[in-house]
């Protein structure tokens, strides 16, 4: 069931501070208390998005101390390649670590993110509506070096898909009603690449699960340390990408000042739309009255028991303090509209 202008979140929140510094000294604690650790952040992260009134909440991704690298952490036959990051200057994504690829690519294990969805189960109130979010096979494949046996980026990304489609799987036998596959890289590199050959990547990542929950994609342009990464144009995405089998598709919006908006009147034809209207880049914190005026705008385009509105991005790289304020009014400018229809 959508409701009217339903308000949700794309995955990640930020980590309190006790859990960054106990990320870095994780060899002083056991496991047992490193659970105990994790169940404690995702509490807090649960905390702030039920306190701020979120239709649908996740775990805040307490888990991953990055979007890609926890999930490196399951695949086996990569290792750390040091010798092409960057650790000083300013701040680009050269700066993330690369990794080669040494033997074939498997995850035994899984991609963990059924057990953080069985967390989230666990710990989370009854209520709101809990999302999972699994990184898409072009994106996780983007920090893994080509070799001999994966000649290419595509290569790497048809050794993960199988991976991404089993945890896809087991996340709604687990019960998971609504799940983001993140494709970031395919927003961002839209203006280049074949955008054909993503939409294949993507439909055979999903389709096991098509039908089976409320499923999206989150697409944005990349965020490093608050800068975008890829040419920030929804055009290059249109028409193949509404070939997506997905049932609400997930666009940044408030960082790009709404251009292009006019052109998620064709996204909405064919599925419902969740548009970024809080920008997490920026530390002005959006009032009421701005969320009220951006849900306007978006009404122009969208119907409203087609559109959701969340953050442009997840909110991993956004403070705390301005997450809880900027989420909070993002729930109470949606209620002020919904009052209005």
């Amino acid at each position: 069931m959508h409701h009217l202008i339903r308000t949700t979140v794309v995955g990640s929140y930020p980590f309190p501070g006790w859990l960054e510094f106990a990320s870095q000294h994780l060899d002083q604690f056991g496991p047992a208390d490193i659970e105990e650790m994790i169940d404690d952040a995702v509490v807090a992260a649960i905390h702030d998005q039920v306190t701020a009134g979120l239709d649908v909440i996740t775990d805040g991704e307490q888990t991953r101390l990055d979007f890609n690298l926890s999930f490196y952490g399951y695949i086996k036959g990569i290792s750390p390649n040091e010798s092409e990051t960057r650790r000083f200057g300013p701040a680009a994504h050269d700066q993330r670590g690369k990794h080669n690829i040494t033997e074939t690519l498997t995850a035994p294990e899984g991609l963990g993110v059924v057990k953080e969805y069985l967390r989230l189960q666990r710990l989370a109130p009854a209520g709101p509506v809990l999302k999972a979010s699994v990184p898409g096979p072009y994106t996780l494949s983007g920090r893994l070096l080509p070799n001999k046996m994966y000649k290419d980026r595509y290569a790497i990304t048809d050794a993960l898909l199988p991976m991404v489609r089993k945890e896809l799987e087991e996340l709604v036998e687990a019960g998971c009603t609504e799940i983001t596959v993140d494709e970031p890289s395919m927003s961002c590199y839209a203006y280049k690449e074949d955008t054909k050959r993503f939409v294949k990547i993507f439909n055979e990542t999903v389709e096991a699960v098509v039908g089976k929950c409320n499923l999206s994609t989150h697409l944005c342009f990349g965020n490093f340390k608050g800068r975008p990464v890829g040419y920030r144009s929804i055009k290059p995405m249109l028409p193949d990408f509404l070939d997506l089998k997905v049932n609400e598709i997930h666009i940044e919006m408030a960082n790009r000042e709404f251009a292009e908006i006019e052109l998620l009147e064709t996204f909405a034809s064919r599925m419902n739309v969740a548009v970024g209207i809080i920008d997490v880049k920026n530390y002005y914190i959006e009032t009421v009255e701005d969320v009220v005026a951006r849900i306007k705008r978006c009404l122009d385009y969208i119907p409203a028991e087609k559109l959701s509105v969340a953050p442009d991005c997840g909110l991993s790289q956004t403070a705390r303090w301005a997450s809880r304020q900027k989420l909070a009014n993002m729930v109470k400018g949606a209620k002020a509209v919904r009052v209005m229809l």
